[in-house]
C-alpha cells in the first residue's frame, strides 16, 4: 500500500457499507469561541466510534439541515439556538435521522433529546456572588433565545430574595452589544456596581465600556461572565464567570447521539432525554466587595 501510493475511497466505502460514517453538527454562530470547546469535547467522542463530523452554520446555510440529511449523515447534532427555519427543517427529518440539540434548552423542539447547562442553577450562582460581595444595583444583560430567558427570569428571583435593585436589558451573545449596552447601563448618575453579562464575549464588552469611562475593575465595576471560555482565562481579563463545562456537554451530547444511531429501527422513543450538567462559579479578578459608588 505504501509503495503504491494506496489511499481508501471513502465514497467507495460507505457504498459497500452503507453508511457515512458522518455527524451533521449545525450550529449558529461559528465566530463563537463557545463553540470551540463544545465541538473539542463532542469530536473526542466521534473519534472513538470512527466518525466525523460535518459542519455548517445555521444562520449562514438556511437549508443546513436539509443539506446534511441529503448527504445521508447518521445523525445530527443541533447546536445552540437555532433559527426558525433550523427548527422547521430538524421536524422535518427528525422521523428518519437521529437528533439531538446541544448547549440550549429549546420549548419548539419538545420532541428532542438534548444535553445542556443548568443554567438556572448558573444563573443563580453569579448573582448570588454578586450578592454576597454587598452589590445590591446589578444589571444583567439578557442573552437571546430560551437560555437567555432562563437566566434572567433566574437573575430577578434571586435579586427579589436577595433584596436587591435589579436592571435588566436586552442584549445577546456578542462583545459588540455588551459594550454598547454597557455604554448605556454605566454613563448615568445611577449606575449598577455589577453587571451579570450574557456570556463571556459580551462581558468583554462590558469591560471594554468599563475602561473607557474610566471605572476600575473591580473597585468601581464588578463583571461576572458565563461560559469559561478562554477569554475569561486571559490574565489581562481575570473574568469571573460560570463554569458551564461545555465541553462535557459535548461529550454528553455525542453519546447521547450514539445511542440513538444505535438504536435506530423505526420504533418511537418511550421518553425524550433531557439531560443538565450542573454548572460552577470561578471567581477571578474581575469581581470584588461594592466600592464607595
Amino acid at each position: 500500500m505504501a509503495e503504491l501510493g494506496y489511499r481508501p475511497d471513502p465514497a467507495a466505502r460507505s457504498l459497500a457499507e452503507r453508511r457515512t460514517r458522518t455527524v451533521g453538527v449545525v450550529l449558529d454562530d461559528l465566530a463563537n469561541p463557545w463553540y470551540v470547546d463544545l465541538l473539542a469535547g463532542l469530536r473526542s467522542v466521534l473519534h472513538e466510534r470512527g466518525l466525523r463530523p460535518l459542519l455548517a452554520d445555521g444562520h449562514i446555510e438556511p437549508d443546513a439541515v436539509h443539506a446534511m440529511a441529503g448527504l445521508r449523515v447518521e445523525g445530527l447534532l443541533i447546536v445552540g439556538t437555532p433559527s426558525d427555519d433550523t427548527v422547521t427543517q430538524v421536524r422535518d427529518v427528525a422521523p428518519s435521522v437521529p437528533v439531538v440539540i446541544a448547549g440550549t434548552r429549546e420549548p419548539r423542539l419538545p420532541s428532542i433529546d438534548g444535553v445542556a447547562n443548568d443554567d438556572e442553577a448558573g444563573a443563580r450562582m453569579a448573582t448570588r456572588h454578586l450578592l454576597d460581595l454587598g452589590h445590591e444595583r446589578i444589571a444583567h444583560i439578557i442573552g437571546v433565545g430560551a437560555v437567555g430567558r432562563i437566566r434572567c427570569a433566574t437573575f430577578d428571583a434571586t435579586m427579589s430574595a436577595g433584596h436587591g435593585v435589579a436592571t435588566t436589558v436586552a442584549g445577546d451573545w456578542t462583545e459588540a452589544t455588551g459594550h454598547r449596552v454597557a455604554w448605556q447601563l454605566l454613563d448615568r448618575p445611577d449606575r449598577p456596581t455589577a453587571i451579570f453579562a450574557a456570556n463571556d464575549l459580551s462581558a468583554v464588552g462590558v469591560l471594554a465600556a468599563a475602561d473607557e469611562l474610566g471605572l476600575r475593575v473591580p473597585e468601581d465595576l464588578s463583571v461576572v461572565g458565563y461560559d469559561n471560555t478562554v477569554f475569561s482565562r486571559l490574565r489581562r481579563l481575570s473574568l469571573t464567570t460560570v463554569d458551564a463545562h461545555i465541553d462535557e456537554v459535548g461529550r454528553g451530547a455525542g453519546r447521547l447521539l450514539l445511542e440513538q444511531i444505535e438504536d435506530a429501527d423505526g420504533s418511537p422513543k418511550a421518553q425524550v432525554v433531557t439531560r443538565l450538567l450542573e454548572p460552577t462559579l470561578v471567581a477571578r479578578g474581575s469581581t470584588g466587595p461594592v466600592g464607595t459608588l
